[in-house]
């Protein structure tokens, strides 16, 4: 019997004050996203960034810390402005989809993280659900700065 879908993922939603095209450039141009990508406290190294599909995404988040953690993900459907699915293959290993709805000249973000399974999901849930509520209040702040 397989795990339903709700137990392996973890989704939020927020209305962010910028047009859907300026969210997509805070996502799609390396500048922009190493200001803001991960919660409070992070900065970022990229050393690839290539947005497109099959195109790959390698970095360092650097935490306050001062520890290291590596991360590399594949872009697997990049639809300007709508739409950005990436494969985080490091570990914890996850498919996150983000999708850009414009709403009276604002951006709804839906953030929705999927893992292989409900365990792995409930491994990092703690962790990842204030981390996700921070990274997305780092990109509003980001908006400001994104023509």
């Amino acid at each position: 019997m397989s795990t339903p879908p709700s137990d392996r993922e973890l989704a939020t939603t927020r209305l962010l004050d910028a047009t859907r095209e300026r969210v997509f450039r805070a996502f799609s141009e390396p500048e922009h996203l190493a200001q803001w990508w991960g919660p409070n406290g992070f900065t970022n190294t990229f050393q690839q960034f290539d947005v497109r599909a099959g195109g790959a995404w390698r970095y360092v988040m650097h935490g306050p810390n001062g520890a290291d953690y590596p991360n590399e993900s594949v872009f697997v459907e990049v639809v300007k402005p709508e739409r950005i699915v990436i494969e985080h293959v490091s570990g914890p290993r996850f498919r996150l989809t983000i999708t850009l709805a414009a709403e009276a000249g604002k951006t709804r973000i839906t953030w929705r993280q999927v893992f292989p399974s409900a365990s792995d999901c409930n491994k990092i849930r703690a962790i990842a659900v204030p981390a996700n509520e921070q990274n997305l209040d780092r990109l509003q702040a980001q908006l400001a700065h994104v023509p």
